[in-house]
This record gives structure tokens, sequence and C-alpha cells, in this order.
């Protein structure tokens, strides 16, 4: 599955400690904003367990937005580069 995460934490300690989570499952694309490509449901299980022990449930947002092939393929990005998602590490 394919999963873009973005987040809304005030606090560095917090917000650092999420994104070294979300760098072991994809590749930062905004400073609070990961692609996270082919992530079996366990990865991301896994990955969502992590982040939620790493945030303040009463301060921080944490958002999951699963992505079909379909919405993939019709993602356009500016400058048209090849980034992300088409680039992402097969994670076995």
């Amino acid at each position: 599955m394919n999963i873009l995460v973005v987040y809304d934490i005030e606090d560095d300690n917090r917000r650092n400690r999420v994104a070294k989570v979300l760098e072991g499952y994809g590749q930062r694309v905004q400073y609070s904003v990961f692609e996270c490509g082919a992530l079996s449901e366990e990865e991301y299980a896994e990955m969502t367990v992590k982040i939620s022990k790493a945030i303040n449930h009463q301060e921080d947002l944490v958002f999951f937005y699963r992505l079909c092939e379909r919405c993939l393929k019709e993602i356009e990005r500016l400058p048209r580069r090849k980034i992300g998602f088409d680039e992402m590490p097969l994670v076995i």
C-alpha cells in the first residue's frame, strides 16, 4: 500500500522522533510530509504504532492518506520531475 503521511507537531523533540520513524518507511517530500510506498499491512501497522507512541495525543496531529494505484498515476508535481512514489525502494 502507498501512504502519504502529513503531520503537524509543534514540539521539536516529538517532531524529530516522528520523522525518524518515517525515514524507516519512506521518503520525505516536504518538511512534515512523507511518501511511504509499497508498505505491507504489517509494516503500516508497525509504523502507526511507533508514531502513536511518539506523539502527544492531545497536541499533535498525524494524517495517513492511503493512495490507490490509480491515484498514484494521477499525481502531478511541479517542477515535473520523478520523485517520491515512483522512485521508492521496495521494502521487504
